[in-house]
């Protein structure tokens, strides 16, 4: 059965086509690329004691999986052969067909936005997504959270590498498909974030008390506890959170929490 999927998925050269202008790029190969696929094993290690996490390194110079962690295997039912040898094919494959649109024009638009950054501002470049996958066999549909950073860019600031970290998402978010955002700091070290609700690049202009709410939210405060905290009353810290939505273009609190855990404060 292995042979005939990873058959297909070789004749098919489905997905991976839209990767081929990543590919495509005059990369430059490092000294310490050996470091870094041994370091890869260390966060493998580290991240495999928290379970439900899941580590992806793809390889845009040869649109492979450089790196993975094998329990992904028991989640999605593929076996761990088929990353190996089939590398993105087999990864975009798994993901439900009605994200995969999205999916490929958000490469397109980080593939864009990372290329018109200085050298410094694409070290600080990140981006997040929610997707459905779905199990090999069984057809389950799940949702997962993914973090994403550059892992190698090369000398000639081509995006080489990333890095995913990956959580199934206990619960259904409130979205219908695909949702994104990235960000990165800009040379005068301010933050600016992009989502697909929000997709211009305008930065986030967070006041002193909307940051500290802020940092509260993301530690999973409610609106009283943060009150307390803060001695203001909760009226106040509704309204500061109203303020807050609306300056992230956010539609709900976890859109809100979403683009906040790519913001620095």
């Amino acid at each position: 059965m292995d042979k005939i999927l990873l058959k297909n998925l070789k004749n098919q050269n489905k997905y991976t086509k839209f990767f081929q202008k990543w590919a495509k790029q005059e990369f430059k190969s490092s000294p310490d690329e050996s470091k870094l696929m041994e370091n890869l094993e260390v966060i493998s290690q580290n991240i495999g004691m928290q379970e439900g996490l899941y580590i992806a390194c793809f390889d845009y110079r040869h649109l492979t999986l450089a790196f993975f962690t094998e329990n992904v295997e028991d989640l999605v039912g593929y076996p761990s052969s088929i990353f190996r040898k089939a590398g993105m094919e087999a990864a975009f494959t798994m993901i439900h067909p009605d994200d995969r649109p999205e999916l490929f024009r958000f490469q397109e638009i980080v593939f864009k936005a990372f290329h018109g950054l200085t050298l410094k501002e694409k070290q600080s470049f990140e981006f997040s997504y929610t997707t459905r996958w779905v199990h090999r066999t069984s057809k389950e549909v799940f949702w997962m959270l993914g973090r994403v950073k550059p892992y190698f860019i090369d000398e000639n600031g081509n995006f080489a590498m990333d890095l995913h970290v990956i959580v199934r998402l206990d619960h259904t978010p409130k979205i219908s498909s695909y949702d994104w955002n990235y960000s990165y700091v800009k040379e005068d070290r301010e933050r600016v974030v992009v989502s697909k609700n929000r997709p211009s690049d305008q930065p986030i202009k967070l006041t002193k008390k909307e940051k500290q709410i802020a940092g509260f939210i993301l530690e999973g405060f409610s609106s009283k506890e943060v009150a307390d905290k803060l001695h203001i009353s909760v009226n106040t810290v509704g309204t500061h959170r109203k303020n807050i939505l609306k300056k992230l273009g956010a539609r709900n609190v976890m859109d809100m929490v979403k683009i906040l855990a790519s913001y620095d404060f």
